[in-house]
């Protein structure tokens, strides 16, 4: 197992992390800045609007880039978007480092998948791929429920700071360890605008759109009622 693959995974792990943390920490960082939790759950909105509108943006932004170049510079914006919400000084700052950090989101996760197929052979990227994908797993399992537990004992923007300390280490790995390849092939988005026009992909894309929003509005509103007190929650 190629140990750049596991630098890929680690990456993915601090992605999926920073993504779905804040939903656990919404009523700490709705007191500490003086926001309702409603108010808060924008962050989770925020972040969501990021990758949905910035994944196509980076990707052709990078895509004349090496991909190699592409993972570390996208693994840059991320460290310094969890870096601004860790320092953030108000609601408006650590938005629009939730959006900032976001940006990476969807097109690091595009090109990391081509480049953890492509250092394998061709009977075991199928698997390369979904080792990546453990990482993003592995963020929900054990990510994101140590996130909140340090974020609820020690300050909620701790946990963007264990998170940073997390990127850097991957983007190092990533410097270190991810083979530059000179034979790739050039991204054709005249070829990839035309996977667009089937009605399959347009409900595949929706399907997953809906899903998303449902699990999301379910864990925000989890958030929500453990913050209330047993008096005022909402009766089944």
């Amino acid at each position: 197992m190629p140990l750049s693959l596991l630098i890929l995974a680690l990456s993915a792990f601090a992605i999926g992390t920073t993504e779905f943390v804040i939903m656990g920490l919404l009523p700490d960082v709705a007191a500490d800045l003086g926001v309702s939790i409603p108010g808060a759950g924008w962050l989770v909105t925020g972040y969501a609007l990021g990758v949905a509108i910035g994944a196509p943006f980076m990707a052709l932004a990078t895509s004349r880039l090496p991909r190699k170049a592409a993972l570390v510079a996208l693994m840059g914006i991320f460290i310094i978007g969890n870096l601004l919400c860790a320092i953030a000084t108000d609601y408006n700052v650590l938005m629009f480092a939730r959006v900032v950090t976001a940006l990476c989101h969807g097109a690091f996760f595009g090109i990391g998948s081509v480049v953890a197929a492509g250092l394998v052979p061709a009977n075991k990227r199928a698997s390369a791929v979904a080792l990546m994908f453990t990482g993003l797993t592995l963020a929900n399992v054990l990510g994101v429920p140590l996130g909140t537990a340090l974020g609820q004992e020690a300050g909620w923007r701790s946990t963007f700071w264990a998170v940073t300390v997390i990127g850097v280490i991957a983007l190092i790995g990533l410097i270190r360890f991810l083979p530059a390849k000179r034979d790739e092939e050039k991204l054709d988005m005249r070829a990839e605008l035309c996977a667009l026009k089937g009605a399959g992909i347009w409900l595949s894309l929706s399907m997953t759109a809906l899903f998303a929003a449902s699990v999301f509005t379910l864990f925000t509103y989890v958030a929500r009622c453990s913050a209330m007190s047993p008096a005022s929650r909402p009766k089944a």
